[in-house]
């Protein structure tokens, strides 16, 4: 669990870097000028960390499945090896993606002015001002789309499905509640990345504003990536007696 927490953290503090210090050096030197190459190179990365934050979200989803569903199996299933398998599986399926939705930008042709209605490069914000056709990479971005967006939430609503269905076979309350507690966090964390991501871009497709899905899109940007972290060690205990042991230290 923790080795996952750590590599989350990681990928959070990654992910917010691409975009929150462009972002900062725009509003001191007012101006929202990008480069061609770094407009790409910013895309890279955004996608790849956003697809790599999904990804790990539903590997702990199958980490919690299995400590909560088979307890007893659990240090066997869970061995480090496959822990480390499973986190670099999620970063080759993000970093191979990601560079396929960036060779399909380079290969459009865009005017000389581009205005971009957004405080960061946003893939289908960049793709829909081009002056060629789209057709092409509008398929890839509904595909990729579906596999790497429904698939892990499909994963995550089946383990947790069947937790919900293993939590109900417990006969103490304070067994059920121990149960809970240990998914508490992560449902937390993946509730407030879903709800926010479909939530902006529900809404932008229904209201077709740019400007508007801008100011949204700093939800799941940068206040998600910044909530995890207090999500996570405000339910933890170890974390919470380590942060008293070090203050009383200090004092």
């Amino acid at each position: 669990m923790y080795f996952f927490i750590s590599n989350l953290s990681f990928v959070d503090i990654c992910f917010t870097s691409t975009t929150i210090p462009k972002m900062l050096l725009n509003i001191q030197t007012k101006s929202k000028v990008i480069t061609y190459a770094g407009c790409i190179t910013q895309m890279y990365f955004f996608m790849l960390f956003a697809v790599l934050d999904d990804l790990l979200l539903s590997v702990m989803a199958y980490d919690r499945f299995v400590a909560i569903c088979h307890p007893l199996h659990y240090t066997v299933i869970m061995n480090p090896q496959f822990c480390v398998w499973l986190v670099l599986v999620s970063v080759i399926i993000s970093a191979v993606q990601s560079l396929v939705h960036a060779l399909m930008v380079l290969r459009l042709s865009f005017c000389t002015d581009l205005e971009i209605p957004h405080f960061f490069c946003e893939l289908n914000q960049v793709v829909h001002r081009a002056c060629s056709d789209t057709f092409l990479n509008d398929v890839v971005i509904y595909f990729a789309s579906v596999l790497l967006g429904g698939g892990p939430l499909a994963g995550i609503l089946f383990s947790y499905c069947k937790i919900a269905s293993t939590i109900r076979t417990i006969s103490s309350a304070q067994g059920k509640y121990k149960a809970f507690s240990t998914c508490a966090s992560h449902l937390s964390v993946v509730s407030l990345f879903y709800c926010t991501m479909l939530g902006v871009y529900l809404s932008s497709a229904a209201t077709h504003n740019s400007h508007s899905s801008a100011a949204a899109s700093v939800m799941y940007t940068v206040v998600t990536p910044m909530l995890n972290p207090f999500i996570y060690s405000l339910r933890n205990k170890d974390i919470k007696r380590a942060l008293r042991r070090f203050f009383g230290r200090k004092l």
